[in-house]
């Protein structure tokens, strides 16, 4: 069966933006960019909220643009043709490889599953993740942490009342002083 993994970046105290909606503490260096790109190759279909859907729109046109280094070229030419469902109330249609999602993220996730592939299905965006979480769909957290604290604002993690048991699978630090974690759900 194919791992869900919700992956993003967060500052030490747990935020993936600010109270004033920045991120920009999150703009990663070569090196930490270079894990990016090698993390995407793992995953078969992206799953997004809204808001990091249209955050992500920039990549489908950004090969166009060639003042694009060769790192940003080859996120490109891994992001664009990955498919992605969008989870929205509010968008009547999305763009490139993208689909609406037709079901509720628990029917979405099962079909996904039963396809075969053996990449992963990730997730993006805090609002879905909570949502994954709260029905235990999440198998793996995969946490970049940046080293400030900003007081506020959306949490990486959800906001649910139960226990979720996790077994540490994985650290990394980089030369930016950001910290990787990945933990898998203990089931």
């Amino acid at each position: 069966m194919r791992s869900v993994t919700y992956s993003m970046s967060m500052s030490l105290d747990g935020y993936i933006v600010g109270p004033d909606g920045e991120f920009d503490w999150t703009t990663p260096d070569e090196e930490l960019f270079r894990f990016w790109i090698d993390d995407i190759r793992k995953v078969d279909v992206h799953l997004l909220g809204r808001r990091l859907y249209e955050t992500m729109l920039f990549w489908e046109t950004a090969d166009q643009d060639p003042s694009l280094d060769d790192s940003m070229r080859e996120w490109t030419s891994l992001w664009k043709p990955l498919p992605k469902v969008v989870f929205s109330t509010t968008l009547s249609e999305v763009q490139g490889t993208a689909r609406l999602a037709s079901g509720s993220l628990e029917e979405e996730i099962a079909r996904l599953r039963a396809e075969p592939g053996e990449g992963e299905i990730a997730i993006g965006g805090a609002t879905l993740a909570a949502e994954a979480a709260a029905l235990g769909l999440i198998d793996e957290y995969r946490a970049m942490v940046c080293p400030v604290l900003v007081g506020g604002g959306t949490s990486f993690f959800p906001q649910h009342e139960r226990r979720v048991d996790l077994e540490l699978v994985e650290t990394r630090t980089f030369s930016s002083k950001v910290v990787y974690l990945r933990y898998r759900v203990a089931r």
